[in-house]
């Protein structure tokens, strides 16, 4: 058993940090225990002028501290950490999690088993409901990402109502859409070919664009559910942040902009120019907050406007590496999601990808 554990290659986990030392230092006290042989860890300080942060990092050997002179977000703290590291498997890793002790080798065996997986993802639960002696799963990516014809996210283990309790339902891995940026194990080689994270996207939503263009380049995106971690969840922006409402809004017209064939496209931003301004009327319902909301709603169509020729160029390169059609990509997803759960339909991708 020692012996098959040192064959194992070495994995480099990178974790951007902005705020919140204790999340931080609680995450890297729990890595510690991860048992497997060749692991580093890199923190990307995206500017926080944290004092004691680099102290914080002298007190665990072999962590590395990057850090950059102005905060570039998830996106482009993921992307310098990336640079720094060489390692043929990769984990972007948010700085409020904690982990099973075994969390790390399914993760390896799974990639090394097959050279189509791209990304995958642990199975995610709600580190705050494990507190208080509850096994539910988180809602940053549950037991793995889908993503109806309409460009809405959705998970398996979470629902419009809240997240479901594990009870073994999602135990089998399976082909998703998106793998969450909690914990999101890449192959180094694919993340380099594609270019990595986008910038732009600064937070929330870059690991579905990246997932995306993984698959329309003919790879697979898996969950490994024998892989577990855990997470708090709302440590840079709480739930309800009209700050998280724009790059949510924002970022999910982009990557549709970017990544949808023009038949698909023609369709759901159709619907969208109808829901957009829906979703900022329901905001309006909500108060003071919800006015707020509904601005970075209506804020967030308008950027998407303005961007529309930087956005038009990506999308050039996106098309250009597609080897697979959207009906084969989207194939067994629901239209909508919303309709769907109200319905009691569930769905699963079942394609086995090009590569």
């Amino acid at each position: 058993m020692r012996d098959a554990l040192q064959l194992l290659p070495p994995v480099d986990i990178i974790i951007p940090h902005y705020r919140g030392e204790e999340h931080l230092e609680r995450c890297l006290l729990s890595l510690l225990n991860t048992r497997y042989p060749s692991m580093g860890i890199v923190v990307v300080d995206n500017a926080s002028q944290t004092s004691g942060l680099q102290e914080l990092i002298g007190k665990f050997a072999g962590v590395r501290l990057l850090a950059l002179p102005q905060n570039r977000g998830y996106s482009g703290g993921c992307n310098a950490g990336f640079s720094a590291t060489k390692a043929e498997f990769l984990v972007f890793m948010n700085d409020d999690t904690r982990h099973d002790p075994n969390w790390l080798e399914p993760l390896v065996t799974a990639a090394r088993r097959d050279g189509c997986v791209a990304a995958l993802q642990p199975k995610i639960l709600s580190l705050r409901e494990l507190e208080k002696g509850n096994n539910r799963f988180d809602y940053a990516g549950a037991a793995g990402g889908m993503l109806d014809r309409l460009g809405y996210p959705w998970c398996y283990g979470r629902t419009f109502s809240g997240v479901e309790t594990d009870n073994g339902r999602y135990d089998s891995p399976r082909n998703i859409f998106w793998a969450s940026g909690v914990a999101m194990f890449v192959r180094r080689s694919v993340f380099d070919e594609l270019g990595g994270f986008d910038d732009s996207f600064f937070m929330h939503m870059e690991e579905i664009d990246l997932s995306w263009r993984m698959q329309l380049a003919g790879y697979k995106v898996r969950s490994v559910p024998s892989s577990v971690v855990y997470h708090e969840g709302a440590a840079s922006l709480a739930y309800g942040s009209p700050e998280k409402t724009y790059y949510n809004h924002r970022n999910n017209l982009r990557m549709m902009l970017r990544n949808m064939s023009v038949g698909s496209l023609m369709v759901a931003f159709s619907a969208r120019l109808l829901l957009e301004p829906a979703a900022a009327m329901f905001y309006l319902t909500k108060g003071r907050r919800g006015f707020r909301n509904a601005f970075a709603v209506l804020k967030a169509f308008r950027d998407v406007l303005l961007e529309l020729p930087e956005t038009l160029r990506g999308r050039e390169r996106v098309q250009a590496s597609r080897k697979r059609s959207d009906k084969e990509l989207f194939k067994g997803l629901p239209f909508s999601i919303f309709f769907a759960w109200r319905q009691s339909f569930f769905y699963h991708v079942g394609q086995d990808g090009l590569c």
